[in-house]
């Protein structure tokens, strides 16, 4: 299993390299890669402050404090409070303990809320907020080999879903009812829950790289593009295959193999010591010499673990140096408006020798 009390201390680390006395952490995935807890953001508000030196504390509603209590794996200061007294004085405990007046806190900006700020500026008038993105990615980029055992669970069991799902796919049934056969498939194959709400469309809207199921009817004639994945003790899978329903227009199984092109050049550029950057220019330029480059329309990867997206980005001006143990997406596309668009995604773990590919579902044309 995971050693906190490891990710602990490099954490602690971390904050003494930066200047932070503190890092406050609301419900997320950040909060469960420190202390292996997962719970729902709420309007009972959750903060973990870890400190540079000592122990950490928690201010967290008292109904979630016995679960707390029995999967923290280390010994944390709780501050629980009741519905019929609110939140406020637990806080108010939590900073007189910590004695956070003065100090530099480190918040998640992308994910705390106006609440849990205002809570901490009310508790620390005089402390100093600080933006702790720049840290965080540093400590979660690289996986261990049981993070890598479950993101390669997760992903066995979307493409044995995904699989499944086909065998039952039919002209006349319409992307919910496929959607619905899939999320079946993935429970049913081991997921414990969905990594995202799962993209299946059909027709002129695979054209659109984020959108969700509809009504409309399969038709002889359609690309059927799905982009899924299951979750897996907390670890994400995020796949993209696109299939065609009967015989397709020549221009679609055209840009097919430009996509297919474009994720083998980047798959395989990608090693350890390149930079992200390189990558997206890789599957960009096939791309580009086929004369599509302005249907490609977002960037080639994003990382991927215990959140769908996650450092490091595959895009132009990226320029993080890939490392053994980074994981991420390499998913070019093309979106052709009124048309149709196709992408095909894997996932990928950077090794000592290169790239694995952790996805194995074939990348070939499959008609349905």
């Amino acid at each position: 299993m995971y050693n906190y009390e490891r990710r602990l201390e490099q954490l602690s680390e971390q904050l003494k390299l930066y200047g932070l006395d503190y890092l406050a952490l609301v419900p997320g995935a950040n909060l469960t890669y420190f202390t292996g807890w997962t719970i729902s953001l709420s309007e009972r508000p959750t903060v973990a402050f870890f400190p540079s030196d000592g122990r950490p504390a928690i201010v967290l509603p008292g109904l979630e404090a016995p679960h707390a209590k029995e999967l923290l794996p280390y010994s944390v200061n709780l501050y629980p409070y009741t519905d019929e007294e609110g939140h406020e004085a637990a806080f108010l405990r939590a900073g007189a303990d910590l004695a956070l007046s003065g100090k530099t806190v480190g918040v998640e900006y992308l994910r705390m809320r106006i609440l849990e700020l205002r809570r901490i500026e009310q508790i620390a008038p005089d402390c100093r907020i600080q933006a702790a993105e720049f840290l965080l990615p540093e400590l979660r980029m690289i996986k261990d080999e049981t993070e890598l055992a479950h993101m390669r669970q997760a992903v066995s069991i979307t493409e044995a879903a995904l699989q499944a799902t086909i065998e039952q796919v039919k002209p006349g049934q319409t992307e919910l009812e496929i959607q619905n056969i899939l999320h079946i498939e993935m429970l049913r194959t081991g997921a414990r829950g969905m990594s995202f709400d799962s993209i299946v469309v059909s027709g002129p809207r695979t054209a659109s790289p984020h959108t969700s199921a509809s009504d409309r009817v399969l038709q002889p004639g359609d690309l059927l593009l799905f982009d899924c994945g299951a979750a897996y003790r907390g670890y994400r899978a995020d796949i993209t295959r696109t299939f065609a329903v009967g015989e397709l227009d020549p221009e679609l199984v055209a840009i097919y193999k430009v996509v297919k092109k474009a994720n083998a050049a980047a798959r395989r550029y990608a090693g350890p010591g390149d930079r992200a950057e390189e990558i997206d220019r890789a599957a960009r330029q096939a791309i580009a010499q086929a004369g599509y480059d302005q249907y490609f329309i977002h960037r080639t990867g994003h990382g991927l673990g215990l959140e769908v997206h996650e450092p490091p980005y595959i895009v132009d001006g990226n320029d993080t140096v890939l490392r053994p143990g980074m994981t991420f997406t390499i998913e070019p596309g093309i979106y052709l408006p009124g048309k149709g668009g196709i992408r095909i995604e894997d996932d990928v773990v950077i090794t000592e020798e290169g790239c694995e590919s952790l996805t194995t579902f074939s990348r070939d044309l499959v008609y349905l």
